[in-house]
């Protein structure tokens, strides 16, 4: 591989590569489902925790 086809690659990679919008997810999804877990480890927590 040339420096011209190294700097084509890493200008694709850097623009989100061929496939961006087959993996693009929501991000108020992705913050629900990280909010959601959490609130999971907090509950899980808390119900282990007996000495207060």
């Amino acid at each position: 591989m040339n420096l011209a086809g190294s700097a084509y690659a890493l200008a694709q990679l850097a623009q989100g590569g061929e496939h961006a919008s087959e993996h693009s997810f929501n991000p108020f999804v992705i913050g629900g489902f990280g909010l959601g877990v959490l609130f999971l480890l907090l509950f899980i927590t808390t119900r282990f925790n007996r000495d207060r």
